[in-house]
Order: structure tokens, then C-alpha cells, then sequence
């Protein structure tokens, strides 16, 4: 369900470009969704209210709930922000935002983020606090800023995509939240001990990377990661990788139960690629398929939370356009404290 308000609008149409000039001074159109994550979506949709009003930045708001919805604000409110030459703003946890996110990519449309889900990986991993009135000042004061984004067939990641055993760990933790009422990071953990205890179906899989020759692998899951706070979370070597330009990529190898829990372990002490069960490498392009002939024309993947069923195969890349993104501006280093003004700091 979709609902529209304009909070306060001085907003006309136009035939100006997309990319706004300055992100202190832009329209802000704003698709909250209704019913994410730890925060009173209310409480913050009024917080922002009362900050750009107080500001005097023109603005709309698209209260929506479902991927369906949400996927149809996204795109009226990219539509309009285009026109005012402004930006959006994803409200909600990293599922939200990579709704928005797919429908300004293509449109150069800068986009902003009110963070509000269990995990907040996007916004944190760029500097946008979680508490709701450090991220409204971002908004307010922030700078737009390039950053990569991921691509499996069409869909966009922003921060990772995976086949396997990851997609019935997210759906099993939307069951649970449902059924315990609240949606917790404790309560994610629980959920994924619950679904790492039962048996694990292996996928015999070929991985191409980059071009080149065809592996043939047996595993239960394999994660591509586009987001360096996530790697390091769980100790991945090539979480750094991200930042040149590439995609962080894990599989394990056949493990049993009582292995998968040492792994979680691991992954809890962020050391997880230092396992002998982990293969991890970063490609800038992976391509992954069936190794029957037979196999699955379909497959179940996990993207930024959400569940998606995707043809094989599947391509995971580093998209071609950069997504233009409202975050902090950053900190000076010293030599831009100390150089002289008109002077060309590299």
C-alpha cells in the first residue's frame, strides 16, 4: 500500500538534469517504508518533517509497505526529484534502500539514506550514523559522494548477494521476527543458529571469474559481498578489495553441523576467513551455474535481505554506473587544514 503527502512543497516541475549541484540545498523526496526495522518509522518521519521544514527544503513524502509498493514510490518519487533536480531518500533498513537505490541508478538520481532497519550495513559502511537525528544532519549538511554498487543479472546489492544456504537463513529470520514480534539483531542470531542446525543441501556449482576457466565446486552457500563493514565484521581478507573497484566473494566447502556452528563462531570473532572450510577470493566479475546439465533454471537468491528467484546463470559484477550518494563530507586531512586557498591539494 502506498500513500502520498506533501509536507511541505515548494516544489515545480523542471527540465533540469538529474544531478543536483549542491545536496545542502536540494528537494528531498522521501519513500519511507511503514513497517521496517528496530525505529518508530512515525517518530522519524516527524523528525525529518520538523528538520527540513526548520531548514526550508522543499519536500514529499511516500508512505509505503511490501517490496511492491515500495518498488512503485521509489520510482514516482526518482521521477520527481529528476524533475526538480533534488534527491530521494531511502527510509527504512538496507531492503529500502536498495529498492530506491534500483530505480535512481539508472536515472543518476543522488540518493540519501534516514536509516531504520536491524542492520543499517549500507549506511553505516558510509559514514551515516543510526541514530535518526545524526543521519537527518547528513541530509541537511551532507555532500554527494560515488559509490560502487553490485549487480546479479539485473538486480542491484549493495551489500551482498548469495545462493544457498544464506536465502534460507534470511527467510527463516523473517519468520522468526514475525513470530517473536520484534525485529532485534539478537533475534537474527537466534534465528540463524536455528536454520545452521538442520542438514545442509550441497550445490555443485561451476564458478567462472573474471573470463576465465570454468571451477567446479560442491557447497552450501556462496556470498558475493559489496560492502567492507560487513567483511571485516566476519574477518574476510578481501573486504578491502571493495574499495578498488571489486566484489568480495565466499564459498565454503562441504562441512557438516558441527563445523557449520565453529564457522558461526568464527564469523562472531570476525575471523572467519582464516577457516580452512572458507574459500574466499574477489573477482570484478563472477559467473555462476549449475554444473548439471539439468540443472536449476532458476535459483533462490538472498539480495540485501530480500529473497528473489533469479535465472541461471548468475552474473555478479560491479555495475557500470556509480551511485550518487548523500553522506558526510569528509574530514579535512592535514593538508587541506594547511594549504593555502586556490591551491590544488591531490
Amino acid at each position: 500500500m502506498v500513500s502520498e503527502s506533501t509536507l511541505h512543497s515548494t516544489v515545480s516541475p523542471s527540465t533540469a538534469t538529474a544531478r543536483i549541484t549542491d545536496a545542502r540545498t536540494a528537494p528531498c523526496f522521501v519513500v519511507q517504508n511503514a513497517g521496517s526495522g528496530r525505529q518508530e518509522p512515525a517518530l522519524a518521519e516527524a523528525a525529518l518533517e520538523r528538520a527540513l521544514v526548520s531548514a526550508g527544503r522543499a519536500h514529499r513524502l511516500w508512505r509505503a509497505s511490501g517490496s511492491s509498493a515500495l518498488r512503485a514510490a521509489a520510482r514516482e518519487a526518482v521521477e520527481a526529484a529528476r524533475a526538480a533536480q533534488g534527491m530521494v531518500v531511502a527510509a527504512g533498513g538496507d531492503g529500502t534502500v536498495n529498492l530506491v537505490v534500483d530505480a535512481a541508478l539508472a536515472e543518476a538520481c543522488p540518493v540519501g539514506v534516514l536509516p531504520q532497519g536491524t542492520f543499517n550495513f549500507f549506511a553505516r559502511t558510509h559514514g551515516i550514523p543510526d541514530d535518526v537525528e545524526g543521519a537527518i544532519r547528513v541530509l541537511l549538511d551532507g555532500s554527494v559522494r560515488d559509490v560502487q554498487v553490485g549487480l546479479v543479472n539485473e538486480h542491484v546489492f549493495l551489500v551482498n548477494a548469495s545462493l544457498g544456504l544464506y536465502p534460507h537463513l534470511i527467510e527463516d529470520r523473517e519468520a522468526y521476527y514475525q513470530s517473536q514480534a520484534g525485529r532485534h539483531r539478537i533475534t537474527a542470531l537466534w534465528a540463524g543458529l536455528g536454520t545452521l542446525l538442520r542438514e545442509h543441501r550441497q550445490l555443485r556449482l561451476q564458478l567462472e571469474k573474471d573470463g576465465g576457466s570454468l571451477h567446479t565446486l560442491r557447497t552450501p552457500t556462496v556470498f558475493v559481498g559489496n560492502n567492507r563493514l560487513q567483511l571485516e565484521r566476519i574477518g574476510i581478507a578481501e573486504a578491502a578489495d571493495v574499495d578498488a573497484g571489486r566484489l568480495a566473494v565466499m564459498a565454503l566447502r562441504p562441512v557438516g553441523t558441527w563445523e557449520m556452528l565453529g564457522l558461526l563462531l568464527r564469523g562472531a570473532l570476525g575471523r572467519l576467513g582464516d577457516a580452512d572450510q572458507v574459500l574466499s577470493f574477489s573477482a570484478e566479475e563472477l559467473t555462476v551455474r549449475p554444473a548439471r546439465r539439468y540443472g536449476m533454471a532458476r535459483a533462490k537468491v538472498a539480495i540485501d535481505g530480500e529473497i528473489a528467484w533469479v535465472k541461471t546463470p548468475l552474473r555478479f559484477r560491479v555495475a557500470p554506473q556509480r551511485l550518487a550518494l548523500v553522506a558526510p563530507p569528509p574530514a579535512p586531512g592535514p593538508r587541506d587544514e594547511c594549504s593555502p586557498p586556490g591551491s590544488a591539494v591531490p
